[in-house]
This record gives structure tokens, sequence and C-alpha cells, in this order.
């Protein structure tokens, strides 16, 4: 799973043509740890998305591009424009058709 920095945001969402699903997390955050495996099997069924993950703690500026208030949050970004936001743990079918409804 690609780690999203300040450094590689440019190149791996704002340059990156189609679906960019991303996982805003902290390693503190109980309920980011559950959605975790959830994000890793899903990114499964979608080999045309690409999954990404931002560690909020380490990436402050990323997660302000978010306005994320609430972690777990996962971001859809396409064609560097901003899609929609899911916050909180959800399940795998809720979290596959979030993807499938913004692809």
């Amino acid at each position: 799973m690609l780690n999203l920095t300040k450094d590689n945001f440019k190149t791996e969402v704002e340059e990156f043509s189609g679906l960019v699903a991303i996982d805003l997390w902290a390693t503190w955050c109980g309920p980011c740890r559950m959605m975790a495996p959830v994000f890793e099997e899903v990114s499964k069924d979608f080999p045309d998305v690409k999954f990404c993950k931002i560690n909020v703690d380490e990436e402050p500026e990323l997660t302000r591009m978010f306005n994320v208030t609430s972690i777990p949050t996962i971001a859809l970004v396409k064609d560097n424009t901003f899609v929609d936001l899911l916050v909180g743990y959800v399940n795998k079918e809720k979290l596959a058709e979030f993807i499938e409804v913004n692809r």
C-alpha cells in the first residue's frame, strides 16, 4: 500500500488519471486499525483504483487539504478532482459500494 507524503502527492494523486482512494489514519486510532484490513481487502476488488494511505500525524498539510476532522476517513480523488469523503469505520460491503458509486 502506497503511503502518501507531501513529496509524492503530486505525482501519485494530482497527476494520476483515474480514481484514487485514500485512507487517512493514525497509529493511535482503534477504528483506523480496524479499517486497515478492510481497505486492503477492498483494494483487491478494484485493480483499476489506486489505493493509498496518509498518516494524519506525519502529514498534517495533506490532512488539511481534505478538511479531515475525524478518522478514519476515506477520501476519493478522481482525475485530480476531489469526489467525496467517507468518515468512520465501515465494513467491506459499504466501502466497496462507496468506491463503485464514485468510479
